[in-house]
């Protein structure tokens, strides 16, 4: 199953970009084995400032036809790591061929985009800066692949 985080906004070169950098690459290369894979990063930018319904437009054709949706949302689920990975797992083994992650710009998400997904996850209650939870969605997505292989990174 192929992965895909698509998000509003660019990451710059900066920390941000070195950590989810090296957190697609972690996951990419111990994936494999597991039937899942490559994770890659899909950035979307509203050049024409059309605000959230035209972050959606952008977003919705970002995502593979045919794929697993889970939005990142505060209002959504508040899953732990091992809950996320099975979450993945059972998209995998139900034979989904894609899993989109999409985090919306500033303002959060378009209730229609938000309604159709298949998940709604969230990091807690607080707000997070958008390029930030790229940064723990990508080190969740990699922990995740480590539980379902029973690597000793994630500990309980």
């Amino acid at each position: 199953m192929r992965l895909c985080i698509c998000a509003v906004g660019r990451l710059r070169a900066g920390p941000e970009r070195v950590l989810v950098d090296g957190y697609l690459q972690r996951f990419n290369r111990i994936a494999r084995p597991l039937g899942l894979g490559p994770l890659t990063g899909h950035e979307v930018e509203d050049r024409k400032g059309g605000g959230m319904a035209a972050e959606a437009d952008l977003l919705a054709r970002a995502v593979p036809a045919g794929a697993a949706v889970a939005v990142l949302d505060e209002r959504g689920q508040m899953l732990s790591s091992p809950e996320l990975a099975q979450q993945i797992a059972r998209w995998r083994d139900a034979g989904r061929q894609d899993l989109a992650f999409v985090i919306g710009g500033a303002d959060g998400i378009a209730p229609a985009l938000r309604d159709r997904a298949d998940l709604a996850l969230s990091f807690g209650r607080q707000v997070w800066p958008h390029m930030l939870v790229r940064v723990m969605l990508a080190e969740q997505i990699y922990r995740s692949a480590t539980i379902l292989s029973g690597s000793p990174y994630h500990r309980v």
